[in-house]
């Protein structure tokens, strides 16, 4: 082998060593956004973090299969009152889940419109699959 073909070899080496750390970093980059955009989405965003609040008001749907219960919670003295509405599910031994969290309101009006339609303060949710969340508007 002539040097210039094992400069050729040592060269297509290199490059082949340089594509793949650069690969590497960018997965590991790839990876480490996906972390930090969940995390900012979990301590923020994530409706199952929201505080209890105290016990206002419940409506059951026409149907019985649902039943929405308010709570108002004090952010303390930097804050205003919010409003969380909690989706029971009574065919399912009452899992619940939120669908409703507005800041500052202090009571909750729910109508029910029909089985899969509620009513919480002017906002109209088709229950189990919508949400109502202020911080996302």
């Amino acid at each position: 082998m002539t040097k210039e073909h094992e400069n050729k070899d040592v060269s297509n080496e290199e490059k082949k060593f340089y594509k793949k750390i650069v690969k590497i970093v960018m997965i590991s980059t790839l990876i480490l956004i996906s972390l930090a955009g969940y995390g900012v989405y979990w301590a923020f965003f994530d409706m199952n973090r929201l505080p209890t609040g105290e016990f206002l008001t419940e409506k059951t749907s026409p149907d019985g299969k649902y039943t929405l219960k308010a709570y108002v919670t004090n952010g303390g003295a930097t804050t205003s009152y919010s409003i969380r509405g909690e989706l029971v599910f009574n065919d399912k031994r009452n899992q619940s889940k939120n669908i409703y969290w507005n800041y500052k309101e202090e009571t909750a009006n729910i109508t029910w419109i029909d089985n899969d339609t509620v009513e919480i303060n002017k906002h109209k949710l088709d229950v189990p699959h919508e949400k109502f969340d202020f911080r996302n508007q």
